[in-house]
């Protein structure tokens, strides 16, 4: 499928969910994964609990860039506000497992969350009714919260000599004992000794204000085998822009500068995923302006790092 069909079939999935936002969604109670299954069954599932390992190491590119009112500065960088923004990616990644834009600059904001029938804060294109998710409302963005850009945008996620500066560094997700999930939480695991995501104070481009950096981006790539039906989830809460893609195809989208937001992912909601088969998971982040740095993932899944490509931080 070409870059303009991906493109196309995003913006048609975004205009119907703002169709069905004038409706209210009916509301239906989903049992919890573990509901309705025998002792037998749980006692297995707390004997491979007790097996998990404690931490899982995942490997990130940061690449950090100059706001806007520095000399050579990025404009996508300490110069727009807003609210989240969804519509800003193309569905899929392009040919090279970067995000895409999807052409619309200004994207749609969320007025008022999209929820699932436990209440939890959904990506918009993943409303289904026939689950009891319950519509939020989408209205036009504005161009103040998007970016200035393609071209632009396609430097967000890449290595260009004279725009950023690179390194890798390592996440450490750790497991909440007794339980199956992991958690990377910045408030609590902080890099740096900061309360907050800053991980690369005094380094590449350097601070912009006192002790923090505050420009940069974030990109995971990740693993994972799937099991259906065995209640696997991912949230990301963070700010700002947050993209998260399966198998190439986007799941969480928190698109533009925002406050603390989050969304939550039911795996058995794609239906793509094989049972038993390895899957891929990408994170996309961006820091963009000053004033807070939150970054939080929290899933059952055991994602796998995978071989990070090249960075070149003698880019100047």
């Amino acid at each position: 499928m070409d870059r303009q069909t991906h493109v196309n079939r995003h913006l048609k999935q975004i205009t119907c969910v703002g169709a069905l936002m004038v409706m209210a969604g009916s509301i239906a109670f989903i049992p919890a994964a573990h509901a309705g299954m025998s002792s037998s069954m749980e006692e297995g599932m707390e004997e491979q609990e007790d097996n998990l390992p404690d931490t899982l190491e995942l490997g990130c590119i940061i690449r950090d860039f100059k706001p806007k009112r520095w000399d050579g500065g990025h404009p996508d960088f300490e110069s727009f506000s807003g609210t989240t923004t969804v519509g800003l990616v193309a569905e899929y990644l392009g040919e090279d497992r970067k995000p895409v834009s999807s052409g619309d600059l200004r994207g749609m904001k969320i007025q008022s969350e999209f929820k699932d029938s436990q209440g939890r804060n959904i990506n918009p294109a993943m409303y289904d009714p026939d689950r009891g998710d319950r519509a939020g409302v989408l209205v036009a963005g504005s161009s103040r919260n998007g970016f200035t850009s393609i071209e632009r945008f396609d430097q967000w996620y890449r290595d260009v000599p004279g725009v950023n500066l690179s390194k890798s560094i390592q996440l450490t997700l750790t497991r909440v004992e007794g339980t199956d999930r992991y958690v990377f939480d910045s408030a609590t695991d902080q890099v740096h000794g900061l309360h907050g995501f800053f991980p690369i104070n005094d380094d590449l481009y350097g601070n912009f204000r006192s002790d923090r950096n505050y420009h940069f981006t974030t990109e995971i790539n990740t693993q994972f085998t799937y099991h259906r039906g065995t209640g696997q989830v991912f949230k990301f809460t963070g700010d700002d822009d947050v993209w998260v893609f399966i198998d190439g195809r986007l799941v969480v989208d928190l698109g533009g500068l925002h406050p603390k937001r989050e969304q939550f992912l039911d795996l058995d909601r794609l239906d793509w995923l094989q049972d038993g088969k390895t899957h891929t998971l990408d994170i996309f982040h961006a820091e963009r302006r000053y004033s807070g740095s939150n970054f939080r993932i929290e899933t059952t899944l055991q994602l796998r790092a995978v071989e990070l490509p090249p960075t070149s931080a003698i880019y100047d």
